[in-house]
């Protein structure tokens, strides 16, 4: 079972899994989601997806039509987004499991907007878009 929190501890959540198309994306709302160089991020499917306190201490925010990023409404940690385009998925923000995981990531997007000051140390397969 996955387990997660956000910074606070206020909102956990839960997932049975198993983690599918775990990746670094490195675009621009990522980076600014996760004030970091890149976000690693997994799907899971919904149905398996549970949140166990703190619901109502979640906020979203629709960063692209349809596609929804939601955070702690306290500590402002991102935990995962929704979109309607995929209703069955929820992509977690991998920062924000409390567990160990086996899943590595395969790969690294959005790779052509990176910062020039961030640097690839890695043989995953690199994509200037969304391979899908």
């Amino acid at each position: 079972m996955l387990r997660g929190s956000c910074l606070c501890g206020g909102v956990t959540y839960q997932a049975a899994g198993p983690l599918t198309f775990v990746t670094r994306c490195h675009c621009g709302q990522c980076r600014k989601a996760s004030g970091a160089e890149f976000a690693t991020n997994a799907s899971v499917a919904k149905a398996t997806f549970q949140l166990l306190s703190g619901s109502e201490m979640l906020k979203e925010y629709e960063s692209s039509p349809g596609n929804f990023r939601v955070f702690c409404g306290r500590c402002g940690s991102p935990l995962f987004k929704r979109s309607d385009g995929r209703p069955g998925v929820v992509r977690l923000r991998l920062g924000s499991l409390d567990c160990e995981i086996d899943e590595r990531p395969s790969a690294h997007l959005y790779v052509a907007r990176k910062p020039a000051w961030s640097e690839i140390h890695d043989d995953l397969p690199r994509y200037d878009r969304h391979p899908g």
